[in-house]
């Protein structure tokens, strides 16, 4: 079989011009053609990752409702839908501009505003936009959990225009601004960030950080000796649906970052599942030896951490490493959920800890475990990987604290009192998740 298919391949090649119907047809052209066919498969891949990470914004909009109390859950819902519908307005105006656009300092884009740069002869550019504005609305998401049940919604809506016209694309351009036009100083120094521990995951969780220290904790969260009191979540079989849909959609995340469809997938894919599942247990058994129960909350936190942290090295890793990214992920959600709670930084999903924290760690271990595949050897990148961590928090607490101290004189950051008690979904939309259920006076 081998030998007649040798056959063929060279009697092709004997010939160079050969005729179908009225089209003649060269081996260049042949040969055009299948890159062709090479490009529309990678064009389509990379549609079909943006898509599901698109469908992320409902993992992270029921997440969030479900670990919160139900008089909250329709605001929380709006503000989900408000960062991918303001957020892609500011991203498509400004945001992309600054992070893809050509530049000659290093630190940001000037050119390319209002996708004014789309060549209508190119619609690359319109695939990668798509694929990009889903990953700025996913940054701009993770504040909201971190800030929930007490936000202003009008100043919410505000915040996220600035967080995707702003904060996240100018880090985004120091990193990755190459993927386009841009050309950024941190990537210069060869800093490793695949898919967006720090660049997604760690801006959108110091932003929470420092928005979180601003806005304060929750009535009645702490009491006057410094206690910790829980605030359980309303419906966590709905936060469990949010992570699961997430981890789905991070396999258009990780795997979709490749904007190729290439061999380089398969590695990304099992990486990206091997990470999380390893951090659902250590979570899980950190959190039994700690309380003697198998806490469901801190399970799915630890797979959401495991995906934060795998999605830096998820392309230079290799399966064992992923693992053990996934372990240490696991851990360090517990014990960061425990630490901001004991500085009374309140967090009621967790974000900081998933997002921020694991971010770094993941960028971290991305250059601790860098592997060369051809040479089957370790080859870390540390000092570049710090440089960015530091970076990023220093720019995305920076910067969001400046911007909610300016807003916040003019549209108050913070609901009434009386609004928080009594539920944000009534004050601020009219209207409540649960009508049958739900009573006129909320605790």
């Amino acid at each position: 079989m081998k030998i007649i298919i040798t056959v063929i391949y060279l009697l092709i090649l004997s010939v160079s011009v050969f005729a179908e119907g009225d089209k003649i047809i060269t081996l260049e052209s042949l040969e055009e053609s299948i890159k062709q066919v090479q490009t529309n498969a990678d064009w389509l891949w990379t549609l079909i990752a943006a898509f599901m990470v698109f469908f992320m914004q409902l993992g992270f909009a029921m997440v969030e409702s479900g670990f919160t109390r139900s008089k909250n859950a329709l605001n929380i819902i709006m503000k989900n839908l408000l960062d991918f519908a303001a957020g892609s307005i500011g991203f498509w105006a400004v945001g992309f501009a600054i992070m893809f656009g050509a530049t000659s300092t290093g630190f940001f884009g000037t050119e390319g505003f209002f996708l004014s740069n789309w060549d209508m002869q190119d619609n690359w550019t319109l695939a990668f936009w798509i694929f990009q504005v889903v990953f700025c609305a996913t940054a701009a998401t993770i504040v909201s959990g971190a800030i929930a049940e007490r936000a202003n919604f009008k100043f919410y809506i505000l915040f996220s225009f600035i967080m995707s016209m702003l904060i996240y694309p100018v880090f985004g351009s120091w990193a990755w601004g190459s993927l386009f036009h841009g050309n950024g100083w941190l990537e210069k120094l060869g800093f490793i960030d695949f898919a967006g521990s720090t660049v997604v995951h760690s801006i959108g969780g110091w932003a929470s950080l420092a928005a979180a220290i601003i806005i304060g904790p929750r009535i009645g969260k702490y009491g006057d000796k410094g206690q910790i009191r829980v605030i359980p979540g309303h419906n966590i079989p709905l936060a469990a649906l949010g992570v699961f849909i997430l981890w789905f959609g991070w396999y258009g995340f990780n795997v979709g970052s490749e904007t190729a469809a290439d061999s380089a997938l398969p590695l990304i894919a099992v990486n990206t599942t091997l990470a999380p599942a390893a951090a659902v247990l250590s979570a899980m058994t950190v959190t039994y030896f700690r309380y003697k129960k198998f806490d469901i909350g801190m399970s799915l936190n630890g797979a959401l951490a495991g995906l934060v942290g795998i999605t830096a090295g998820c392309a230079n890793v290799t399966p064992f490493y992923s693992i053990i990214i996934g372990i240490v992920a696991g851990i360090l959600v517990v014990y960061s959920v425990i630490f901001f709670d004991k500085i009374k930084v309140d967090d009621p999903v967790g974000a900081i800890s998933v997002h921020g924290v694991n971010g770094a760690w993941g960028t971290l271990a991305a250059g601790l475990f860098n592997y060369n595949f051809e040479t089957h050897t370790l080859e870390p990148v540390i000092i570049s990987q710090i440089i960015g961590i530091l970076a990023a928090f220093i720019w995305a607490f920076g910067s969001t604290y400046v911007v909610v101290k300016i807003l916040n004189i003019f549209i108050k950051f913070r609901v009434t009192e009386e609004e928080e008690i009594m539920g944000l979904d009534f004050f601020e939309h009219g209207a409540n998740a649960y009508p049958e259920f739900q009573k006129s006076l909320i605790r």
